[in-house]
């Protein structure tokens, strides 16, 4: 039987090579995003199901995933993806923008992680991946203050989810990349050299790596894929 993926911001940079790479290796897929927009070779995929939803909408994204649970039964995966960028030092970061990133970065990925992680755990399986940062991890983060401290939060969850399903076969995955060459990245720094950046096909190899049987004994795991960046 075909494993169901729920991967959100299904139509970005980083979520179109997502989708496609699972629906190539069967997989039964679940897009989420903002807006309609979809290649016309995923739209028509036969194990492709796409919807609309407001991710960062607590009440919206737990009414999707119920409907998701009655639909499929079992969710076996869940790839948050979606998020966005925010340069701004202490000095340049007001309250309204941490709480833009905060939501993007954060609550997109919590909201949908809360009630997948309890049905899993009702089935003794599931992955669920969060993307994170390098600056969470590292030194650099200071230029983008809200950005990093959305995303050290995802670091956090992940460790506390993977602590509450301590000896199960639910794990919370993060995965870390570098940047990533998308077409928006390409425009928002046309001095930077792609070559070095980590590309979406790439990660979308690691991510079904995640969620197949060959990763299966692996717990409490971060991957950090930066290309040569």
């Amino acid at each position: 039987m075909a494993k169901t993926i729920i991967i959100t911001g299904a139509n970005g940079g980083l979520g179109t090579a997502v989708v496609e790479k699972f629906l190539t290796e069967g997989y039964s897929v679940i897009g989420v995003s903002h807006s309609e927009r979809q290649t016309a070779s995923i739209k028509e995929h036969p194990n492709y199901e796409h919807y609309v939803v407001d991710v960062a909408n607590e009440q919206e994204a737990g009414q999707f995933i119920n409907k998701i649970i009655d639909k499929y039964k079992t969710v076996h995966g869940a790839l948050l993806l979606v998020g966005a960028f925010d340069m701004g030092n202490i000095h340049q970061t007001p309250g309204s923008a941490l709480k833009k990133m905060l939501e993007v970065n954060f609550e997109s990925a919590y909201y949908m992680a809360r009630p997948l992680f309890a049905h899993m755990m009702e089935h003794n399986y599931g992955r669920i991946v969060l993307i994170s940062s390098r600056p969470a991890f590292h030194d650099g983060g200071k230029n983008a203050i809200a950005y990093t401290l959305s995303k050290t939060l995802l670091n956090k969850l992940s460790e506390l989810l993977n602590e509450t399903a301590k000896g199960t076969n639910v794990v919370c995955s993060v995965v870390v990349p570098s940047t990533i060459d998308t077409p928006a990245n390409r425009k928002d720094m046309p001095n930077a050299d792609p070559a070095k950046w980590v590309r979406p096909g790439e990660i979308a190899n690691l991510l079904e790596f995640i969620c197949s049987d060959e990763a299966i004994s692996l717990r409490d795991p971060v991957y950090k894929i930066y290309g040569n960046a």
